[in-house]
């Protein structure tokens, strides 16, 4: 059932994503050329998808919170809420993609439909700092020879 829970909710974001217009990246570079104000060519339609997003998910969570899941024995809230190195950093890339390519994860998977060589080499990339992410993080968090020779005395 949590699986069919997922799908639809995919489902319902995806048509989100598709009439709200968020899967053309030249609607989404066009609301971020913030230089083309001045002569009028600026595109502020995307602010209003934004902030209505933000309504109905400060609903949502007001909702979720006072409820048990359907289909799970708990809600499973985020623990972590500091503002860190790699929030920061992860944020900065986020926003350097979305701001060259015009597509992030979401409208970028929607968009796999087209065959477009653009969106299939964004999802490449995508996957490769994925991965590269989860390398790094594996490193890090694996212990050293020499911190375990310290350890061991």
């Amino acid at each position: 059932m949590r699986a069919l829970g997922s799908l639809v909710c995919g489902f319902v974001f995806g048509w989100g994503l598709f009439i709200s217009g968020m899967i053309r990246p030249d609607k989404i570079l066009g609301f971020l050329d913030v230089l083309a104000i001045p002569s009028g060519n600026w595109d502020p339609s995307l602010a209003v998808v934004m902030a209505a997003a933000l309504a109905v998910t400060t609903v949502g969570y007001a909702l979720a919170r006072r409820r048990t899941p359907v289909f799970a024995a708990a809600n499973e809230w985020p623990t972590q809420t500091a503002i860190d190195r790699s929030l920061v950093g992860g944020s900065i890339l986020f926003g350097i993609g979305w701001g060259l390519v015009g597509l992030c994860p979401g409208p970028a998977l929607e968009n796999l439909a087209s065959l477009s060589p653009g969106v299939i080499v964004f999802l490449i990339a995508m996957a490769v700092g994925t991965l590269a992410h989860d390398v790094w993080y594996a490193r890090a968090s694996t212990p050293s020879l020499t911190q375990a020779k310290v350890a061991d005395g």
